[in-house]
């Protein structure tokens, strides 16, 4: 770097520290707060909630385009890349802060062009100024995510939140720059852009892949390290869920015994349940705690923490009968329902952390309040014990983050009621609370619907079936499926990444192959329509066509039909949601098993031996948590398990209540399409069959017997 680039920011490094706390966001309706509009700009063509949120700042924004990225050059001007999403509180700090101030305004659109992104809508590009932040700031990156490059795009540095004073300093510090120094900032650009594209190489092993109990054993002794058995989650604050880290500890469990595990997934799902990340009112989960106690919530909500979510509640649920698990799943999906789902069975994005200029007003409450709308003393009085609400408040202004300390006994004890009679208070008091709440500036909502989370929350409901049986679950994750096959599917099985107001107009990344693959396969499994299966084999064909790398055996991030960036990155760490690259290596393996495609289970095999070094020797194996679960894939190979015959519904559904991560489940009225089937069904009766590695156990007629032989 420059040394006089290195200096400046090196003073400014203060204001990096926001970067971490900068991961949630707030917006508001522009209309609202711009009356008449006095600018308008050229995001007012998007469909982006976020992009129209700026619509009217009287910064020149552009989307990310090719007219945009051509003007750069024409004008010779560096390029000032500015990336949010919807539901981010600081992101609109500073646009009230700065992009709504007409001087800073001028001084953006005299010297850069300037280019707004929805990074939900425009991951790709997220990706690419994310990793020049954390390269070129050395410190942990969030958003909003402010990027100067050059006009070719090549990025020279990236921050986050700066007060206007400061943000003005860095503008003028750039622009001298580019006038005095260009060479220079070239010159570093290059570099960075460099380290960029290095980022995601994924040296080959020596040698055979070779999987062993031992080495996942030792990737388990790490999670152990890492979880906070007091609070649940990992260690510290702020606390995220990361739903597939549990995932991966409750199949291990189930495969071992170990105890444990199941210890790190209950107590965490326990106190996740009791805190205030969880909406006690309407349901669903808040993106995450700032604090160690999962008290104090970001107030965001998102359709990948609340999908991700109904599954892990659901799995355990599965092992351990809580009723706890059973309560948050339907919570949950009745929030999903009431405020996420379109008409058409599409998911919509996100709610607004902010309502009314303020994070989680439209969520925490005054004691005062409470007794008002109540009325009764001694219900009152009962309702504020059950939800831990005092005078003084445990939160700002002395108001109430509703949370849970005391077990219902515990309460009802107390106050001289019996367990029934205190849950028929505490329902009816939340509908009265529930119904003043709906009378508030409600937190905006996100409408797009994006294919990738929208495949999750199909997952969603389909494992919340599978645990619960309820029919409504399977309708809402058909519709999904449906949803998706008609307005995100293309006739050639190409998909696209969005859609809102009947537009999809961004071509799909692989996350969006990926988790909708994995989708249909498991929505295959509950209801044995070869359809879903048959999708899910065209998209994996698909994302091999244009998405697979054959040098390195991942698959980029990108399709090869898209414009390229200048890097072509590939997901590969596990995070908030799995790396689309351990899905895909998932998927594979799953999909080589139906089709007896051992060119795909190699490949899997493949992908999964390039990780397996870095995820049994890092002290941090919840970055890989979904590529652990392949891992117990590969150590203790799935059943294949068979039902064939009339009766088939009725003893697949008997199943599907038990918790089977390492099964597949096919079949139907015939023998259908799949080899795994041909000549295994029998006249008159219907018969499951348990195989392992395409060898089969004499069949059995019933249930339990199936589920003897495979424990």
């Amino acid at each position: 770097m420059p040394i006089g680039i290195r200096s400046f920011l090196l003073k400014n490094c203060l204001y990096c520290s926001f970067l971490l706390a900068c991961l949630g966001c707030k917006s508001q309706n522009g209309e609202a707060r711009h009356g008449d509009h006095s600018y308008t700009n050229e995001l007012i063509h998007e469909s982006s909630p976020y992009l129209l949120q700026h619509a009217h700042n009287p910064v020149n924004w552009q989307p990310w385009n090719d007219k945009a990225l051509q003007k750069a050059k024409e004008e010779n001007k560096l390029i000032l890349v500015s990336i949010g999403y919807a539901a981010c509180h600081w992101c609109h700090v500073m646009e009230h802060e700065s992009f709504e101030d007409t001087a800073v305004a001028n001084l953006m659109n005299k010297y850069f062009i300037t280019i707004k992104v929805d990074r939900e809508e425009r991951p790709d590009v997220d990706d690419v100024y994310m990793s020049a932040c954390q390269l070129a700031s050395q410190q942990g990156c969030g958003w909003p995510l402010n990027a100067f490059a050059l006009p070719d795009g090549k990025p020279v540095w990236a921050g986050t939140y700066f007060p206007r004073k400061k943000w003005i300093e860095i503008l003028e510090y750039f622009q001298g720059e580019w006038e005095k120094n260009p060479e220079k900032m070239k010159e570093y650009a290059a570099q960075l852009t460099q380290g960029v594209g290095k980022l995601d190489d994924v040296p080959k092993p020596d040698g055979e892949a070779e999987f062993t109990q031992n080495n996942l054993d030792q990737v388990a002794d790490n999670f152990f390290q890492r979880i906070d058995y007091q609070n649940g989650g990992r260690k510290g604050a702020p606390k995220f869920p990361i739903p597939n880290n549990y995932q991966f500890l409750l199949e291990y469990h189930h495969l071992t015994g170990n105890q444990e595990a199941l210890k790190a997934v209950t107590v965490t799902l326990d106190h996740i349940a009791a805190g205030g990340i969880n909406d006690h009112l309407g349901g669903g989960f808040a993106r995450y705690s700032t604090d160690d106690k999962w008290l104090v919530p970001h107030f965001e909500k998102m359709l990948y923490d609340n999908a991700q979510l109904v599954s892990l509640y659901s799995q355990a649920f599965q092992v351990t009968k809580n009723p706890l698990y059973k309560k948050v799943v339907e919570e949950t999906l009745g929030f999903v329902k009431n405020e996420m789902t379109a008409k058409e069975g599409a998911f919509f994005s996100s709610l607004d952390a902010d309502s009314d200029g303020e994070e989680g007003k439209f969520y925490v409450w005054k004691k005062q309040e409470v007794d008002s709308i109540l009325g009764d003393a001694k219900v009152s009085a009962a309702f504020c014990d059950f939800f831990e609400i005092t005078q003084t408040g445990n939160w700002e202004d002395g108001k109430n983050i509703l949370h849970r300390k005391k077990t219902a006994a515990e309460v009802a004890k107390k106050h001289g009621l019996s367990e029934d009679a205190l849950n028929q208070l505490i329902t009816a008091a939340r509908g009265k609370l529930l119904k003043a709440r709906s009378a508030r500036i409600r937190p905006a909502l996100d409408d797009k619907a994006l294919t990738a989370w929208n495949a999750l929350m199909l997952k969603g409901y389909v494992d919340a079936y599978r645990a619960f049986g309820d029919k409504n679950y399977l309708a809402a994750a058909l519709q999904s499926g449906q949803f998706i096959l008609d307005k995100m599917m293309q006739p050639d099985n190409r998909l696209n990444r969005n859609y809102k107001d009947r537009k999809a107009v961004i071509n799909a990344f692989l996350d969006d192959y990926a988790l909708t693959i994995d989708a249909f396969t498991d929505l295959y499994q509950v209801t044995f329509d070869e359809k879903w299966l048959n999708k899910a084999k065209a998209l994996a064909t698909y994302a091999l066509a244009h998405f697979y790398d054959d040098e390195s055996g991942l698959f980029y991030y990108t399709s090869d039909l898209d414009p390229p960036l200048i890097a072509r990155k590939m997901e590969t760490s596990d995070n908030v949601i799995p790396a689309s690259n351990s899905v895909m290596a998932k998927d594979l393996f799953l999909l080589g098993l139906y089709f007896y495609d051992n060119d795909w289970l190699e490949k899997a095999r493949g992908m999964m031996h390039l990780f397996a070094d870095r995820i049994t020797t890092t002290k941090e194996p919840d970055f890989f948590s979904n590529w652990c679960q392949l891992y117990l894939d590969l150590v203790r190979p799935p059943y294949e398990v068979a039902i064939v015959g009339n009766d088939f519904g009725a003893k697949r559904d008997a199943l599907l209540r038990n918790y089977l991560p390492n099964a597949i489940l096919l079949g139907g009225q015939g023998e259908g399409t799949l080899e795994l089937l041909k000549d295994k069904l029998q006249a008159g009766q219907t018969m499951i069959y348990v195989c392992r590695n395409k060898v089969c156990k004499l069949p059995v007629t019933e249930p339990e017997k199936a589920l003897q032989l495979m424990e």
